[in-house]
């Protein structure tokens, strides 16, 4: 049977795993959103107050990645939070 300090071991070490886990999302957010707004700025694209507080806002990794696709080839800014169809995203 583990004793006390086993089990506080254990239970350290999941959190460590779990701390670095939510980290490490949090950084590929961060980097994607970095990423992003260089790309909106190094195109010449009208990052506004409200396009910024939007995207720094944004926790789903896969929306900054297809913003990021959508920058590379966006003509205004408008394009990047807009699908094909017109829908606002």
């Amino acid at each position: 049977m583990e004793g006390a300090s086993d089990l506080d071991h254990h239970a350290g070490e999941h959190l460590f795993a779990c701390g670095y886990e939510e980290d490490n999302a949090v950084g590929r957010i961060e980097n994607a959103v970095e990423v992003l707004l260089l790309v909106l700025v190094a195109r010449g694209l009208d990052v506004t107050a409200d396009v910024l507080a939007r995207i720094t806002a944004c926790t789903d990794l896969a929306q900054l990645h297809a913003w990021g696709a959508c920058a590379l080839t966006a003509e205004t800014i408008q394009d990047l939070f807009s699908e094909p169809g017109g829908q606002d995203r």
